[in-house]
């Protein structure tokens, strides 16, 4: 049995399937990720993107934090995709009960998937740093020249910069989803971010599946390891 065979029979004998996504579930959207050759830290801007993301930087410098947020993490023409939709359908079906995500891209939403555990936040809420007043996206977008809540307060996006914490809810709730799963399908993911990338240690099923274009350090550890892009693989799941 070739590999995107097996991977369709591990999908139809489980009953409780988690999916573990990172950039490259987004890249056949169109959006770019951060550590391959054409990725976003190996562009050249006054400040590394890893400054620039920064809680520290945010804090000091907002007005570049923001020109550099609406140039190059905004994406809203992005399309769903294969494993967008594919994901929808197993959800659809019962067998897919959380999807774990590393993207702050919404797509998985868009999409029509209601059980999504945003681990590093979403572009589509924002909250006043003083008063915590939620904005919509639209509203930040129409008013990125001047992004300042009416109690004076700086207005952030609900994303997590470099020198946050996870959100601890979603974390929590990321870790028990993965504790009850018999199938966890990783995906799109190089698992060398953390402390996203050691949910992994929290699963004690039956099957890890691994689907990436390179090969990651949990390689070893997988039922079934699948090197090629994530959306050409899903294109494949019956």
């Amino acid at each position: 049995m070739d590999k995107i065979g097996k991977l369709n029979e591990i999908i139809n004998n489980s009953k409780y399937i988690v999916f573990f996504g990172g950039a490259g579930v987004s890249t056949a959207s169109g959006i770019p990720d951060f550590r391959s050759q054409n990725g976003l830290f190996n562009e050249d801007y006054i400040y590394p993107p890893e400054v620039i993301l920064s809680h520290t930087f945010f804090m000091s410098n907002p007005k570049e934090f923001y020109k550099f947020y609406f140039d190059k993490m905004i994406y809203l023409d992005s399309k769903c995709n294969k494993c967008h939709t594919k994901l929808k359908e197993l959800e659809d079906k019962g067998i897919l009960k959380a999807i774990i995500t590393q993207n702050i891209d919404g797509l998985h939403e868009k999409a029509g998937s209601n059980n999504v555990y945003n681990l590093h936040g979403t572009i589509y809420k924002n909250h006043c740093i003083k008063c915590n007043k939620s904005y919509s996206l639209d509203y930040m977008i129409k008013n990125k020249d001047n992004l300042i809540c009416s109690c004076g307060g700086t207005i952030k996006p609900d994303v997590v910069l470099y020198e946050e914490m996870l959100d601890e809810k979603t974390l929590n709730d990321s870790v028990n989803h993965i504790k009850k799963a018999d199938t966890l399908i990783i995906g799109g993911t190089s698992l060398n971010v953390y402390p996203a990338a050691s949910l992994i240690n929290y699963f004690n099923g039956k099957n890890i599946i691994l689907i990436n274009k390179t090969k990651t350090p949990y390689d070893n550890y997988a039922t079934l390891v699948i090197n090629d892009d994530i959306n050409k693989v899903f294109d494949k799941i019956k």
